[in-house]
């Protein structure tokens, strides 16, 4: 099959986008979050690319992606993976996204039922206000020029050594903090570093997250979900995947023990096979008008209760 992370191109309003394309069969679409790249997903690219045509994008502003001055909202970079998927000649895909790429997810198939076939959350955000704080700080006025003394050369390899060595200590804590080590190695570069503030703050601001699909979580009833989520999450709380079995009925829920943000990088193995068993298990959604405008038109079930806008500081 070749590298599965071999890094192709394609220009489209513009931009260069950078994406992963292997494999055969029911298209897979990969989502990255925040600071990150396709490279989150190379635990498990090659296992799913055995069963399926797997596309991992680096999302605009980020990785090998342009990272120009433009909309980086949820909903504009939904607009770019459905004009992506149709370069590539895609025309329907399960979307699996992680954190940010979680909310991109939800969004793409919001907007675009008729090409989403299944659902996969992993650590999504919006579904609840809690964030860490490291992401809120982003928002501040002084990150630009705090990042980037931490990434001027000699910095930048002690600070994310420190970060690595911190996270090999195991620590449910500071687990995640060698992934930080790689967004921050990332950050040296200053159009890394306004993208990412643009990005961040069209999610986030001081009191928490700003996007949530709570209100249109009624809509699931027409699409297969699966939420993933690690157990000893520092990043956004583990405890959101309750709030999803309050206002997603048929969406399953699976918690992934001793692992932290990144459960499909730590568990790469215990991952695939959920979401190959839930693929295999969940007939692709059909998008039919009549329905999808009977459920606008009535909302949400009664007794449905949307989680409130508490704000919970995450050390």
């Amino acid at each position: 099959m070749g590298d599965p992370l071999e890094v192709q191109y394609v220009t489209i309003h513009g931009h260069r986008r950078a994406f992963v394309r292997t494999g055969t069969g029911p298209a897979v679409l990969l989502l990255h979050g925040m600071g990150c790249d396709h490279t989150t997903w190379a635990p498990v690219v090659e296992k799913l690319a055995r069963r399926h045509t797997v596309i991992a994008p680096d999302l605009l502003g980020h990785g090998r992606s342009d990272k120009p001055r433009a909309d980086y909202s949820v909903g504009g970079y939904a607009n770019g993976m459905r004009d992506l998927l149709t370069v590539l000649g895609i025309d329907k895909v399960t979307v699996v996204g992680h954190s940010l790429g979680g909310g991109v997810a939800m969004q793409f198939a919001y907007q675009f039922p008729e090409r989403t076939e299944r659902l996969v959350l992993v650590a999504p955000g919006g579904l609840g206000r809690e964030v860490t704080p490291i992401i809120r700080a982003v928002t501040l006025p002084g990150f630009h020029s705090v990042m980037g003394a931490l990434t001027l050369p000699g910095v930048r390899q002690v600070f994310t050594g420190a970060l690595r060595a911190a996270a090999r200590t195991g620590e449910p804590g500071v687990r995640d903090l060698d992934e930080i080590a790689v967004i921050v190695d990332n950050l040296k570069d200053p159009r890394a570093r306004r993208a990412l503030r643009h990005v961040v703050s069209a999610c986030v601001d001081l009191r928490g997250q700003i996007i949530s699909m709570t209100d249109r979580a009624y809509l699931t009833r027409e699409m297969p979900m699966c939420v993933i989520w690690g157990s000893d999450d520092p990043v956004i709380p583990t405890r959101h995947a309750d709030n999803v079995r309050r206002i997603a009925e048929t969406a399953e829920v699976k918690i992934v023990g001793n692992a932290g943000h990144f459960p499909h990088k730590e568990h790469p193995d215990e991952f695939v096979r959920t979401v190959e068993r839930f693929i295999r298990s969940h007939e692709p959604a059909v998008y039919h008008r009549g329905r999808w405008r009977a459920l606008l038109k009535n909302g949400a079930p009664a007794g449905v209760v949307v989680p409130d806008s508490r704000v919970v500081t995450i050390a």
